[in-house]
C-alpha cells in the first residue's frame, strides 16, 4: 500500500511541469545535399515518478544509487514514463536506464556520480564479452528502445578525481596547488595522477595484453585508469537527449554507441581546458543523427564522430551516416568539428550547418593513421564562423598518432597488420570565415592514399601561416582568400590535380604559390588576378616549369 501511495503521489507531482516538447523543426532535414527521412522522437506515458518517493535525498550527501535504480525499475515495470529528479544535490552512483524511461533533471538538480572508485564495477564491454574490461558509465543504456534525458538540470561526473593532468596545460601555480592535493607525478615530472594506481594502470595493462583468460579480477588493479564515460548509450534506438548540461566527466561527456535514430540538442558540455580526454559530444558508429542548438566546451575534441564497429543489429555499411549538426557554438576543444582519429568503420553523408568556433585548438579536424582508417566520403560543411583559432582552421591529418584513448567501440580487425588506410573524398567545405589561426589550412595525405576530391569554396582566413597540402589528388580552392602574416600563401608538395580559382593574392606576401615535388600541369591558376607577377610562383629543385598552369 505504501508503494502504491507514493507511485500515486509521483503521478500527481511533477507530470504537468514536463511539458512535451515539439518534434526536430523541418529546416534541419531540407536543402540536404543527401537524401534523410526525418526522425521521430520518442514519446512516453504521462506516467511520472519522483525519485524521492523511492528514499533519495538531495543534500549531496546521502548515496541515492538504490533509489534511483528503484524508480527506474518500477517505472519500466509499469510500461514506461518519466523519472523525474527535482531540485537539489543528489549523489550518485553509476545509473543504469531502461526502455521506454524519459530521465528528467528539473532545473536547480544537480545528479553528482560518486567520486568513489569502489562504486564502478568494471564490465566486459557493453554485452559482457569484450576481451578487456572498463569501469561501467556514469550513466549508461543497452539496446534500449525509446529513451530520453531531458531538463534544465546538471550532471557532475567529478572527473577531477579521475583524469591524469598535465603539467603544460596548467599555470605554475595552478600546477604546485595540484601537486600539494596529492596523488603521483609521472618519472618525466610532466604529467599528475589522482593516483599511483593510476599511474601505473597504462604500463599494468601492457602485462594482459594477449593474456588468455584475463578477468575483471586481473583487470582491478588498473581500475582508477579505466575512467569511466559520462553518459554512454549502446546500440539504442529512438534516443532523445534535451537541455542539461553536463559538467566535468572522468572522460568522454556524452557517447552514443552503435545507436539510431537519435536527436541532441539544447545541452551544454562544460570541462577545464586540462581535462585530458573530456571530449564533448562523440558520435561513434551511429545513424540517423541530428545534433542542433548545443553547447561545447571540451577538454580534448568537441563535437567528433568516431566511425568504429557495428553491433550485430545494425546493417553493413558506413558506421556514421545521415548525420546533421547544426546552429552549435564550441568554445575550447582540440578541434570544433572532427573527425577520428579512428575512421575504419567509415562515415558517409554528413551535413555541418552554421557553427561558430571561438579559442579551439583547430577548427575543422579530420583525422586518422594507418591502421585505424576507412572511407570517409560525401562530407558538406557550410557556414562556419573562427575566432581565435590555436592552430589550424582546417586539417586533414592522416598521420595522425595519438596515445591510448579511454572509450573504443573497438580495434578494426587486422590493424597492427598495417591495413585499414584512411580515405577521405568528396568533401565541400565553403562559406567558412576566419579572423586569427595559426595556420590557415594543412592537408596531410599518405603516399600510398592521398586525400582526394576536397573542395574549398568561399574561405576566408587570416592567419599566421598560409595553406600547406602534401600527398592530394583532385583538390578545389574555389574563391579562397588566405591573408598570411608570412609566406608562401599555398603551398603544395606531391600533389596533382588542383586547380586554384578565383584567388585573391594579397600585396606584399611572396611567394603566393609554392611548388614542391609536383610533375607537369599539377597545378592550375584561374582568374587568380596577380598570379602572374614576378615572385608570385616559386618552384622547388626539379619541379618542371609546367607544373603550374594559368589560365
Amino acid at each position: 500500500m505504501n508503494a502504491l501511495l507514493s507511485v500515486l503521489t509521483c503521478l500527481a507531482v511533477g507530470a504537468a511541469s514536463l511539458p512535451a516538447r515539439a518534434d526536430v523543426p523541418r529546416k534541419y532535414f531540407e536543402g540536404l545535399p543527401f537524401p534523410m527521412e526525418e526522425i521521430r522522437e520518442p514519446r512516453f506515458p504521462s506516467r511520472t515518478f519522483g525519485i524521492t518517493a523511492y528514499g533519495a535525498v538531495g543534500d549531496g550527501v546521502t548515496m541515492n544509487t538504490a533509489a534511483m535504480e528503484s524508480a527506474i525499475r518500477e517505472c519500466a515495470g509499469a510500461g514506461g514514463g518519466t523519472v523525474d529528479v527535482p531540485p537539489g544535490i543528489w549523489l550518485t552512483g553509476p545509473v543504469r536506464l531502461a526502455s521506454n524511461i524519459r530521465l528528467n533533471i528539473r532545473k536547480g538538480a544537480v545528479l553528482l556520480f560518486s567520486r568513489r572508485f569502489g562504486d564502478y564495477p568494471l564490465i566486459a564491454g557493453p554485452d559482457g564479452t569484450s576481451k578487456s574490461f572498463r569501469c561501467i558509465p556514469c550513466l549508461y543504456g543497452y539496446r534500449l528502445e525509446n529513451i530520453a534525458i531531458t531538463g534544465g538540470g546538471m550532471f557532475d561526473g567529478q572527473g577531477e578525481f579521475w583524469r591524469p593532468v598535465k603539467k603544460e596545460k596548467m599555470t605554475a601555480a595552478q600546477w604546485q596547488s595540484l601537486l600539494a592535493s596529492g596523488g603521483a607525478v609521472s618519472a618525466d615530472g610532466g604529467t599528475w595522477f589522482p593516483s599511483r594506481a593510476a599511474m601505473e594502470g597504462e604500463e599494468y595493462l601492457k602485462t594482459l595484453s594477449g593474456k588468455d583468460g584475463a578477468g575483471a579480477g586481473d583487470y582491478m588493479q588498473a581500475r582508477e585508469f579505466l575512467r569511466p564515460v559520462m553518459v554512454q548509450l549502446v546500440d539504442c534506438r529512438n534516443v532523445l537527449i534535451d537541455g542539461p548540461a553536463f559538467a566535468n566527466s572522468p572522460s568522454f561527456h556524452i557517447q552514443p554507441v552503435q545507436c539510431e535514430d537519435v536527436v541532441i540538442r539544447n545541452v551544454s558540455v562544460t570541462a577545464e581546458w586540462s581535462a585530458q580526454n573530456a571530449d564533448g559530444i562523440d558520435i561513434s558508429s551511429c545513424r540517423r543523427v541530428v545534433v542542433y542548438d548545443c553547447s561545447v566546451n571540451a577538454g580534448d575534441d568537441a563535437i567528433c564522430l568516431k566511425p568504429g564497429k557495428l553491433s550485430p543489429r545494425q546493417v553493413p555499411g558506413p558506421a556514421c551516416e545521415n548525420i546533421v549538426i547544426a546552429d552549435c557554438v564550441v568554445y575550447h576543444g582540440h578541434g570544433g568539428f572532427v573527425i577520428g582519429s579512428q575512421t575504419y568503420g567509415g562515415a558517409r553523408n554528413i551535413a555541418v550547418r552554421r557553427c561558430v568556433f571561438h579559442g579551439t585548438d583547430v577548427g575543422l579536424r579530420f583525422k586518422s593513421a594507418k591502421g585505424k582508417g576507412g572511407r570517409i566520403e560525401n562530407v558538406f560543411i557550410d557556414g562556419i564562423a573562427m575566432t581565435s583559432i590555436g592552430r589550424e582552421a582546417i586539417l586533414f591529418d592522416l598521420l595522425y598518432s595519438s596515445g591510448p584513448g579511454t572509450a573504443s567501440t573497438g580495434d578494426p580487425p587486422g590493424s597492427e597488420g598495417g591495413e585499414h588506410l584512411p580515405e577521405f573524398r568528396n568533401i565541400l567545405i565553403k562559406n567558412v570565415t576566419c579572423v586569427e589561426a595559426q595556420a590557415a589550412v594543412r592537408i596531410l595525405g599518405l603516399g600510398s592514399m592521398p586525400v582526394r576530391g576536397i573542395t574549398l569554396d568561399s574561405i576566408a582566413i587570416m592567419s599566421a601561416a598560409g595553406l600547406f597540402c602534401a600527398d592530394a589528388d583532385g583538390i578545389t580552392l574555389r574563391n579562397v582568400s588566405i591573408r598570411p602574416a608570412r609566406g608562401p600563401v599555398m603551398s603544395f608538395t606531391r600533389s596533382r590535380a588542383v586547380v586554384v580559382s578565383g584567388a585573391s593574392v594579397p600585396d606584399g606576401i611572396r611567394p603566393f604559390l609554392r611548388v614542391e615535388e609536383s610533375g607537369p600541369g599539377a597545378i592550375t591558376l584561374e582568374r587568380t588576378e596577380g598570379g602572374n607577377r614576378e615572385g608570385a610562383v616559386e618552384l622547388g629543385r626539379d619541379v618542371p616549369a609546367g607544373a603550374v598552369v594559368r589560365r
